[in-house]
């Protein structure tokens, strides 16, 4: 089969598109016949080695924690799945990926792939809409009626982390350049102000202080800090970038967002898209040989939306 792999740590150069052995399903794993990846900003940080003592890889490593694909064989002991059934899933970031025509998946990260979507574009779900569910959820609890701020809610994660929150109840307060404000308006967010100014001292935003803030954009550890101002008492600060500073005072919560598979949650958004409350927006698609200039180009920060991969 023809995968991207890569024989060592490095720059865009290590990425290599050539034959690979097709993989073979062990127990509780299926094999899946790849539809699409994805490409996602932490695979730059795994692939040059700057994450390796928390996602050691075994070389050759094949990328791709996104997949969306059809189940060509199933291994020992898996029920659930049968051959053919179409599925999406957020793969383990430190063994092989999905940049290949068949990727081994554990069985018990894979959901039902949307069925009112093409296949590829279904890959472009996994990581962003849960990093989504869980920043809101699980990390700052947000709940109806309560205000969010989301900061960087023009990107994938953003885009999700929108529709969520509006769809709680939530009075949902976006961050975001021009080229992104209707459809976060279409999102359903109330309110959407340009980029924060940190450079202008304390920060001031329409409709502060907010029950929640949510940062996905990469700041400062006196920029993370700032954000503090913005969250009500008793609020919470979230980031899935920058660590936010621990015990704030006024009683504020403050996680450092860490993303993890959850097939259940997975399934949750596979119904709410399959139901026409949960949009996928994909930038591009591009021939899964063009993988290493994605990465060049996400490097060089010219990369814009959520970019799949096919086979």
């Amino acid at each position: 089969m023809k995968a991207v792999r890569y024989h060592r740590y490095g720059g865009s150069e290590v990425l290599a598109f050539e034959e690979a052995e097709r993989p073979t399903p062990a127990e509780g794993q299926v094999l899946v016949q790849v539809a699409a990846t994805s490409f996602n900003p932490v695979d730059l940080g795994i692939r040059a080695g700057g994450l390796q003592e928390v996602f050691p890889l075994a070389f050759p490593h094949v990328p791709g924690i996104e997949v969306a694909g059809t189940i060509a064989e199933l291994g020992p002991r898996v029920e659930g799945h049968e051959v053919g059934d179409a599925v999406v899933a957020f793969l383990p970031m430190n063994l092989d990926g999905a940049a290949a025509e068949y990727a081994v998946v554990p069985a018990d990260a894979l959901a039902a792939a949307p069925q009112t979507v093409d296949l590829p574009d279904a890959a472009a779900l996994p990581v962003g809409g849960l990093t989504a569910w869980q920043a809101l959820f699980d990390d700052a609890r947000l709940q109806a009626g309560q205000t969010v701020l989301i900061n960087g809610a023009g990107g994938t994660v953003g885009g999700f982390a929108v529709q969520l929150a509006h769809q709680a109840g939530a009075t949902v307060t976006a961050t975001s350049s021009p080229r992104t404000e209707e459809r976060l308006h279409e999102y359903g967010a109330d309110r959407i102000v340009g980029h924060l100014d940190f450079a202008s001292g304390a920060l001031a935003v329409d409709g502060a202080p907010f029950d929640v803030v949510v940062n996905l954009v990469p700041t400062t550890p006196e920029e993370t800090a700032a954000l503090v101002d913005l969250v009500a008492d008793g609020g919470a600060l979230v980031s899935t970038t920058t660590p936010p500073p621990e015990n704030p005072g006024r009683g504020i919560r403050t996680v450092r967002v860490f993303v993890v598979s959850n097939a259940e949650q997975l399934a949750e958004l596979v119904s709410r898209v399959d139901a026409g409350a949960l949009r996928i927006t994909v930038a591009d698609r591009r021939p899964l040989a063009d993988l290493p200039a994605v990465h060049d180009e996400a490097a060089s920060g010219r990369l814009v939306g959520k970019t799949v991969l096919i086979p």
